[in-house]
C-alpha cells in the first residue's frame, strides 16, 4: 500500500494548524493538540490525526476560541493571505471572540497606569509594605 505520490487531500492536524497560522511553530501546534485545546468534529484528537476538507475544528488559543471549517489543505506555511483561505470561521465564533475581546479590554481599563515609575525611595516603601503582608 505504498504510494509514490502523497494524498494532498489529507494532512496531519498539527501541520495544518501551523500552515493555517493558528500557531507559530509546528511543535506548539502539536502541544496544543496533545493538551486537548483542539477538537476535530467534536472529539479530542492526537497530533497525527488527519484533517480533510469539510472537517469542523474548535481551536483554543490563549483566551480565544475559534470554530472553523476546513476549506483547503496545505502542508507548507505560506503568507497570511494564503493561510486565511485554508479555513472559514463560523459567524458565531467570530461574534464570541469579539465579545471576549471587548470584555478583556473593559477589564484592562479599570486601573490607570502611573504617570512615572517609582523612584528609589518609593520602591523601598513598596518593598517594606509588601513584606508586612
Amino acid at each position: 500500500m505504498h504510494q509514490d505520490t502523497p494524498n494532498r487531500d489529507i494532512v496531519r492536524i498539527d501541520k495544518w494548524l501551523w500552515a493555517a497560522r493558528f500557531f507559530k511553530t509546528r511543535s506548539l501546534a502539536a502541544k496544543a493538540v496533545s493538551g486537548g485545546h483542539v477538537a476535530l468534529n467534536g472529539h479530542k484528537v492526537k497530533p497525527a490525526r488527519s484533517v480533510q476538507v469539510g472537517d469542523l475544528l474548535v481551536i483554543r488559543v490563549g483566551f480565544f476560541e475559534f470554530t472553523v471549517r476546513v476549506v483547503g489543505i496545505s502542508e507548507q506555511r505560506g503568507p497570511a493571505t494564503v493561510a486565511r483561505t485554508l479555513y472559514e470561521e463560523t459567524e458565531a465564533s467570530a461574534a464570541k471572540r469579539e465579545q471576549v475581546r471587548g470584555e478583556r479590554n473593559a477589564m484592562n481599563l479599570q486601573g490607570n497606569r502611573p504617570d512615572q515609575r517609582p523612584d528609589k525611595h518609593e520602591r523601598r516603601k513598596i518593598r517594606q509594605f509588601l513584606k508586612k503582608e
